[in-house]
Parts: C-alpha cells; structure tokens; sequence
C-alpha cells in the first residue's frame, strides 16, 4: 500500500450525473482512470442540489431535474500525482469544475478501523505500570 503522509494536494471534480464520456457515467470514468494510474483513492459524492457556470438548478426538488444532480469527485495525493493526472482528467470533463488544494494528511489507512482505545491515549496512559 502506498503511503501518503504530510503534505498533499486535494483535487474536487464538480459534474454532473448525466455527463457521460465514452458510454459511461463521466465519475466512473474518471474514478477508472484515477485507479489504473495507481492515485491513493478517489471518492465520488452525489449531491441533492447544486448550480453551476450556467446557474442551471439541479435538485431531488423536481423529478424531472433529480436525474442530473451534481456528482463530487474527491482524490488525495502527493502533488506531483495530482498534477500529472490533470490533463488526462480535464479531457474528460465537459461541462464542470476542477479545483485544487493543498492538505495536511493526518492518516492514510487501508488496513480497516482502529479501536478508540488503540488511537487515543487514556487519563492514565501517562502513569508508569505496577
């Protein structure tokens, strides 16, 4: 597993959920490609409600409108990944908005949960045993 530590850089991808590229959903696609070049992980998040550059509402509100809510793609890594995906990304998106941050990565884990008393000291940690 890859380790990411310190500081990184976050990459939002705002789309919408019928955009499609290549006969699949525009998200799936770039989730794919974020995979095969081996980026730390990419969540995809769907929205309830959102506008964009043509100020065009997207809701759950309206039925006829719920089948175009905004879709959030977010991927953390070191910057010099993020960078070098980011042409082969904006290929991809038509109508959307890409956005970048820098990050502090506290944890990276994929090894599954910690129990709370493995990560948080308790009152008498700080005490010697015996």
């Amino acid at each position: 597993m890859r380790r990411i530590e310190g500081t990184a850089l976050l990459a939002r991808i705002y789309i919408g959920e019928a955009d499609h590229h290549g006969g699949k959903p525009t998200y799936q696609a770039i989730v794919e490609l974020l995979r095969e070049r081996g980026l730390a992980g990419a969540t995809v998040l769907r929205g309830i409600e959102g506008f964009g550059a043509n100020a065009h509402l997207h809701t759950t509100r309206l039925l006829r409108l719920s089948e175009d809510l905004p879709i959030l793609i977010e991927v953390v890594d070191e910057e010099s990944r993020i960078r070098a995906i980011l042409p082969e990304v904006d290929a991809l998106v038509g109508d959307g908005l890409i956005t970048l941050e820098k990050v502090e990565v506290l944890a990276y884990r994929g090894t599954g949960p910690r129990s709370a008393s493995a990560s948080v000291p308790s009152a008498g940690d700080d005490e010697p045993a015996g």
